[in-house]
């Protein structure tokens, strides 16, 4: 009993060496393989420009292309340019109508085309999808166990659009939305919230529930792509709905429910975020740390 009791011992103290001596592994990383990741140049030439003595480490000039560094800590210097290391990346997109939400096409440009290289070069991706001719609020990553976690069905993240619909949207279709509806393929919808922010009657201005909507609505319709076929209905609806879950054209596909068609569509929240109204279509930025601590605080309680 006591050999084993001192075996379990011995083998608890190497396990907890080995963890300890893995956390200072993951601290250093090659200098060239942390240039390399950030996109400035292959593992050859990044050791040309080392052995050119155009890197210095903490104000050193260095040889060693593949000395370990803690890019954390130590300052790298190329070519008079102080290097900002990181490993993961978290954009606020407006995305705009024809851009596909993908990382690569062979067709289309995608949201990651719109991104700058040292960007790019970490390989982020969308965080779910909207659809090609969809504008507003994508959040695009690197961050895999984020991403998990805020299009986990469990997690029914709430999104906000903002549509112009052909018909007049009233009450009814507010309830059966807020019942769930029935979509083409039989599937029952998740409850959702429905509300009216202007409409127009043929030729009218619109007339805007609150200040500013109808404005929204002008505008929208100026946006919106041309009908492949004539729309039946006189009246236009500007609304707004959040819905808990994200099947394959979701929103059109509720409206179409309840005889009704979408004309234009703009996502401008996802859980916490909010489209930044600053940003035109196809213009990012990167979020602030008030909003990812909001990200990181929400994945983990949840909605409130």
């Amino acid at each position: 009993m006591f050999v084993d009791y001192v075996v379990l011992e011995r083998k608890k103290k190497r396990n907890c060496r080995k963890k300890k001596a893995g956390l200072q592994m993951k601290a250093t990383i090659r200098l060239d393989k942390m240039l390399g990741n950030l996109g400035y140049g292959t593992r050859s030439g990044i050791k040309i420009l080392v052995k050119q003595g155009a890197v210095t480490v903490n104000g050193k000039s260095v040889k060693d292309h593949g000395m370990q560094i803690n890019p954390t800590q130590d300052v790298v210097v190329l070519d008079g340019e102080t290097i900002r290391y990181r490993d993961t990346v978290y954009v606020l997109l407006h995305k705009p109508a024809g851009v596909v939400s993908a990382t690569e096409d062979s067709r289309d440009r995608t949201v990651i085309d719109l991104l700058d290289e040292d960007l790019a070069v970490l390989s982020p991706f969308p965080v779910g999808r909207l659809d090609k001719d969809t504008e507003g609020l994508l959040l695009i990553t690197n961050d895999g166990k984020l991403s998990h976690e805020l299009l986990s069905p469990r997690k029914h993240v709430p999104k906000t659009y903002r549509a112009l619909v052909a018909g007049d949207v009233d009450k009814e279709d507010a309830e059966a939305f807020q019942q769930g509806v029935t979509l083409d393929d039989g599937y029952v919808t998740m409850p959702s919230q429905l509300s009216v922010l202007a409409q127009s009657n043929g030729e009218d201005a619109p007339t805007a529930v609150e200040e500013g909507h109808a404005e929204e609505m002008i505008d929208a319709i100026k946006l919106a792509p041309r009908q492949e076929e004539p729309v039946q209905h006189a009246t236009l609806s500007w609304i707004e709905l959040t819905i808990h879950e994200g099947k394959f054209h979701q929103v059109k596909r509720m409206f179409e429910a309840v005889g009704k068609k979408v004309l234009y569509l703009r996502r401008v929240s996802m859980g916490p975020l909010r489209l930044d109204p600053a940003l035109a279509p196809g213009e990012w930025r990167e979020l602030t740390e008030v909003e990812l601590e909001s990200l990181r605080n929400y994945r983990k309680d949840g909605p409130a």
